[in-house]
Parts: structure tokens; C-alpha cells; sequence
């Protein structure tokens, strides 16, 4: 009985392992996976199109350097971190990136007539295949940590596809694939708008921004001149002086590409336009027409959606303030408001908070004027005062609309106000933006548009204020010798100043940056709406008084977030003062 027992059991488990591949298999023997999860595991990968190591990782079934580690001992491969190579030895060109994607694989090394390969998955043989098929070189797996291999794979791609758009040819100008914008206007027929010159013209200026991460770019006539000027790094300089008789036709083609009406010139038009570049990147184009004395002025605003994926971690928060962050934006409901003037980051701050919260089990409503980067899984709403479509009557629809989370593009009026306060008041967590200068100030504002102040109290639960500061160019910064006494007065504490390095720009720049700044890092002052804050606004407290109790409490300004950056040798003194006040 026992002998027929053990015989059936043994059989029955072999019928089960023979329905595992190989690194299932594995990860049962060795205990990492119970033999059901992994043949479930496995199905789902399969259905999925997914590789299994791809599928646990993704869905934090097993830890990347568990697999790895197994993976690399059980299959007698060699096992590296990713994070220790130097991307800059990584072959260019062997394989195209239609096999990297294809396969998931990514060449690490060419030595000779073997070309070493990084894996993540050791039964992926079809990689290794393909790979030596494509190049003839003989081809070795590499073992690497799925999420490591997946970010280098993802910057690999975007480094050839910049490189690519460098690279354009007058007749690849000719040929980018514009999608017009949405609007009114159908007889778009002016032939100068058409002309080839033109339109090889404005798509150069309009790749050369999206390469050099230029945030606007201004086609402004004058009486005796025309100039294009891109703003980079919150900065405008001039980038080309077109014959001033061609502002017409540029004027023409812009509007063109926007469906704006070519033939009103009188009154100021909006309007917007994409530029496909690849199969996985597309530029939206934002596009404001104003009648000047010279001319129409066009401002165009590139958005690119990429920029709304950028990690918590390089947005410049301290460490103290992403935490106070994270908190508040993880709590069922509350109001977080970000504050500061045009162009000091609060959408990516915002667009930050949202693909953090962005799962499946949340419902997540946004209403925006406009909506300028389109999130996957978020329902977001554009405001349209002509069909009456405003932020209060957006805000009214989202709450009988069994909502989670709401973001509010702006709250310019006490209706808004009111509205997105009774939404964090009854189960919500609301995220908006106000122009204010400071967080203090924040407060004392809602209270002057006529929002009761115990309302403000219990609802509001952080307020972050910001602004972006230039990041010096790490290829050619220098540093520079500036008096103790200086220094103290800047507002470096002594401890600071005793061993502090002072960094500064290389005005001539390198091929790295602009004038010897490259990027942007957030400034912060944030704010946590604490019982005894609470208090004082009740009792009708000014911004003064909030901002003695703040820095009694620890409270950092946006001077002394600047400061520290110049401390970390992130951004230069001169910055520092341009963007904040002593």
C-alpha cells in the first residue's frame, strides 16, 4: 500500500514538473517559488507574451538579484551589476534596436570574434541566435538583473534616437510626420505656408529644440528684425534671424500645423500640433498666436511626455521634504497644493505625484487648461469655457463620478476653491496648484478668495512652494574663492562655510551644456499643515505668523533649499540669487 502510495504521489509530481520550463522548474527546487505560484506564473508570462523572469519581476513576485543570483548558478553563467558597468564602453550599432527590443537583450561587449551579450533570462537562446546571426560574431550570455537590464536598454534606445534626430537630412525635414491639432478652422489653403523652404525651416527649429530640451520656443517679428529664441533651463536666447520678410509665411505655417485661422491676424488664437518621431515618442506642441506691433508673435510650448515619468528622486527634494511628500500624497484624502509662478515645475511636481498614485485600483481624475501631457490610465479633462466646461463644473461631474484622487490645474476662484475643499473634506485626496510666493503665504491666500479659514484648517494637508534653479554643467564647472564674511552674509551657516568647496559657471560652456549649465533642480519650501499651524489660521494668523511658527519648527525656505544646493555643489551662488530673495 505505502510502495503504491510513494508510485502515485512521484507520478504525479512529475506530471506537474514536466509542465515547468526549466527556470521555474529552478526556482521550486531551489524554494523561491511554490510549485503552483510558478506554473501559474508561467501561464500568465506565456498568455502575456512576457519572458517569466520579465513577469515576476514586474509583478514583485521575486526580486531581480534573487533571479539573477539563481539564475547564474544553476545555469553556469557568468553574473554582473549593471549598475557598475560604464555605459560608455557599450558597443554602438552591432544590432539594431528592433532586435534589442525584440529580444530584451542588450550587446555589452565587443572583444575580438566574440561579442559578450547581457541576459536577464539564461534560457533566452533565441537572443544569442539571432544576435550571431545578424553581426557573425560568436555570441556568450551575460547574466544581469532584469530591472538594471530594462533601464539600459530603455536609455540605449533614447540615446540612438536623439543621435538619429541629429542626424536628419533636409529631405528627412521634409518628410516628419506632423499631426495637426483640433480646431474650427477648415480653409488652410495659403500657399506660402506650403513653401519647401519654409517647411524644412520650421521643422529644423522645431527638432533642434526637442535635442537641446528647450521648454518654449518665440517666433517674434519687429520693425527691423525677425528672431527665433528657445527658452532652455528657464533662460531665452536667441537661436536664428530669418529675413524679416519671411515672418509672414513662418507665422502661416505654424498656424497651418495648429488649424489656427491664416487669415485672422487681429486677435490672439490657441491651437496645438504633434510631432511623431518613433514608434514610442511622440512631441506635443502647445502653440499661442498674438497680434504685436510688428507682427504675430507665436509661442510654442513643447511638451514632452517623457518629462512627466522623471523619478521623484531627481526633482531635488531634500530628504526630510520627499518624505514629508510621499506622506501626504499617500493619505486617503486631504488637499496637497503646489505653488510658485509660471515656469517653476509644479505640472512635472504634480504629473509626479499622479504616476506615483497611478494603479490600477484607484480611480484618478485630472481637469487642466490645458491638459499638456497625456498619462496613461488617468482621465483627464480639458477645460472649455466656450462650451462651459470650467474647473467647478469638471469638479462637480468628477465627484458623482465615485472618484479617489482628483488633480485641479489651478484653483483661480473661490467656486473652484470650495469645491476641491469639500472633495478633501469628504474622502478625496485633491491636488491642485495656486500662485503664491511662498507656502505660508499659501494659506492667508485661500482665506482672502473667502474660504473660512476652519475649512482651510482641516483640510489642507501640505503645501510645497517652488522654483528651478540652473544645475552647473559637472563637465566644466570651476570653482571659485569668495570671502568667509560673504558668505556668512548669503546665509551659509559657519559650520557650511568651514569646509565648504565653492562651485560656479564656465561662461564659454562645453558641448555638454548652455553658458556652463545644463538641466534644472527644484528649489522647495514644504509645508505640513500641522494642528498647531491649524490653529493660527483659525484664529486669523498672517503669513507672518505661520512662517515664526514654521521656522521654529525646523521649516526650510527656498532660500535655504538654494543654498544647500550650492552647498552639494548642484548649482552656482549667482543662481541662487537670481532665483530666490535674500
Amino acid at each position: 500500500m505505502f510502495v503504491e502510495t510513494l508510485d502515485t504521489t512521484m507520478k504525479a509530481t512529475k506530471t506537474k514538473n514536466i509542465a515547468l520550463s526549466g527556470l521555474a522548474r529552478r526556482f521550486v527546487v531551489d524554494g523561491l517559488l511554490g510549485e503552483d505560484k510558478a506554473l501559474k506564473a508561467q501561464q500568465e508570462a506565456t498568455e502575456k507574451n512576457q519572458t517569466l523572469v520579465n513577469y515576476l519581476v514586474e509583478n514583485n513576485i521575486l526580486n531581480p538579484a534573487d533571479i539573477a543570483s539563481t539564475a547564474s548558478q544553476d545555469f553556469g553563467l557568468p553574473l554582473i551589476d549593471l549598475n557598475a558597468f560604464d555605459s560608455e564602453l557599450l558597443p554602438r550599432g552591432v544590432v539594431s534596436e528592433k532586435l534589442i527590443t525584440k529580444h530584451h537583450a542588450l550587446p555589452l561587449l565587443h572583444r575580438g570574434d566574440r561579442l559578450y551579450v547581457a541576459i536577464s533570462d539564461p534560457t533566452n537562446l533565441a537572443a544569442l541566435n539571432d544576435f550571431k546571426f545578424h553581426t557573425g560574431i560568436n555570441t556568450h550570455g551575460i547574466l544581469v538583473e532584469e530591472n538594471k537590464l530594462a533601464k539600459i536598454i530603455e536609455d540605449v534606445l533614447e540615446e540612438q534616437e536623439a543621435a538619429a534626430l541629429g542626424d536628419l537630412t533636409d529631405t528627412d525635414l521634409d518628410e516628419l510626420d506632423i499631426t495637426t491639432g483640433e480646431l474650427e478652422q477648415d480653409d488652410v489653403s495659403d500657399k506660402e505656408a506650403e513653401d519647401a523652404p519654409i517647411v524644412r525651416f520650421v521643422n529644423k527649429i522645431l527638432i533642434d529644440a526637442i535635442n537641446k530640451g528647450v521648454s518654449d520656443i518665440h517666433f517674434e517679428p519687429y520693425e527691423k528684425k525677425y528672431r527665433v529664441r528657445y527658452r532652455r533651463d528657464g533662460i531665452l536666447y536667441e537661436t536664428a534671424v530669418p529675413p524679416l520678410n519671411l515672418a509672414p509665411k513662418i507665422t502661416a505655417r505654424l498656424k497651418v500645423l495648429s488649424r489656427l485661422d491664416i487669415s485672422e491676424r487681429r486677435i490672439p488664437q490657441d491651437g496645438h500640433f504633434k510631432m511623431v518621431l518613433s514608434k514610442n515618442r511622440a512631441i506635443d506642441f502647445r502653440v499661442s498666436s498674438c497680434p504685436t506691433v510688428g507682427g504675430e508673435k507665436v509661442v510654442l510650448r513643447v511638451l514632452d511626455p517623457s518629462s512627466a515619468k522623471i523619478g521623484i528622486d531627481e526633482l531635488g527634494y531634500e530628504k526630510f521634504q520627499k518624505e514629508m511628500f510621499l506622506t501626504a500624497i499617500g493619505h486617503p484624502q486631504g488637499m496637497v497644493l503646489v505653488t510658485g509662478p509660471t515656469g517653476s515645475g509644479k505640472t512635472i511636481s504634480l504629473y509626479t505625484a499622479l504616476n506615483i498614485l497611478n494603479e490600477e485600483e484607484r480611480n484618478i481624475s485630472t481637469i487642466e487648461d490645458p491638459v499638456e501631457i497625456n498619462l496613461p490610465g488617468i482621465n483627464q479633462v480639458n477645460v472649455n469655457t466656450k462650451a462651459g466646461l470650467d474647473f467647478a463644473t469638471a469638479l462637480r461631474a468628477f465627484l458623482r463620478q465615485d472618484p479617489d484622487i482628483v488633480m485641479v490645474g489651478e484653483i483661480r476662484d473661490l467656486e473652484t476653491a470650495e469645491i476641491a475643499i469639500k472633495a478633501a473634506q469628504t474622502g478625496h485626496l485633491v491636488l491642485s496648484t495656486l500662485h503664491t510666493n511662498s507656502a505660508p503665504e499659501t494659506l492667508t491666500r485661500l482665506a482672502n478668495m473667502g474660504v473660512p479659514t476652519f475649512n482651510i484648517a482641516t483640510s489642507v494637508s501640505l503645501i510645497i512652494a517652488q522654483r528651478l534653479a540652473r544645475r552647473l554643467c559637472t563637465h566644466c564647472r570651476v570653482t571659485e574663492d569668495v570671502p568667509a564674511d560673504t558668505l556668512l552674509k548669503q546665509g551659509f551657516t559657519k559650520e557650511q562655510v568651514k569646509d565648504i568647496t565653492l562651485y560656479t559657471n564656465n561662461i564659454e560652456g562645453c558641448e555638454h551644456c548652455k553658458n556652463g549649465y545644463a538641466g534644472r533642480v527644484g528649489l522647495y519650501e514644504v509645508l505640513e499643515v500641522t494642528n498647531d499651524i491649524g490653529k493660527i489660521i483659525m484664529e486669523e494668523g498672517t503669513s507672518l505668523d505661520i512662517m515664526k511658527h514654521a521656522r521654529d519648527n525646523g521649516f526650510q525656505t527656498l532660500r535655504e533649499s538654494g543654498l544647500v544646493k550650492v552647498y552639494e555643489g548642484i548649482t552656482s551662488l549667482e543662481e541662487i540669487n537670481r532665483v530666490t530673495k535674500d
